[in-house]
């Protein structure tokens, strides 16, 4: 039984110091490739979504808006959104394999009224360590299937013609 409690424990020690030196990447059809860690979003300012979990429950989840992150990344909004750049999409890549698309546009505060945040609290505690350090929050979807767990990665691309 000790042996089953010393692997568990050492399974989430790894999670958690794992976490420590995560970085969510930004790369792609950016002008600037970026990672950040834990620090770097906790000094950006944060909002508020909400997201209703499987029971119905409403979770109120705080992070990084993620139209700001692609800005620091030099991704296109605003005016630049027509021509080619209304083909550019957002894929986010989880660490668990999980992988789920956004059109740039609808990301886009001149296009679309949709808050989407990189979230890295529920309720006002971190996320689980399991699920965690980030969840990319889709608010108001009707399922929850974009709002992915351990969101690692986000990368930009576009339609070739």
């Amino acid at each position: 039984m000790k042996k089953i409690q010393l692997l568990a424990f050492l399974f989430v020690f790894s999670l958690a110091f794992s976490q420590t030196d995560f970085k969510l990447k930004v790369s792609g059809d950016v002008l600037q490739p970026l990672e950040f860690t834990m620090a770097d979003l906790s000094k950006m300012p944060h909002k508020n979504a909400s997201l209703k979990d499987k029971d119905g429950n409403t979770h109120i989840y705080s992070g990084v808006a993620l139209q700001d992150i692609l800005a620091k990344a030099g991704v296109p909004s605003g005016k630049e959104m027509h021509g080619e750049n209304l083909s550019k999409y957002l894929l986010v890549k989880c660490t668990d394999g999980y992988q789920v698309l956004f059109s740039l546009a609808e990301l886009d505060s001149s296009i679309a009224d949709k808050n989407i945040i990189i979230a890295d609290t529920v309720d006002g505690k971190p996320l689980p360590v399991a699920k965690g350090p980030l969840r990319i929050i889709a608010e108001g979807e009707k399922k929850p299937a974009r709002s992915s767990y351990q969101v690692a990665t986000l990368i930009i691309g576009k339609v070739n013609k």
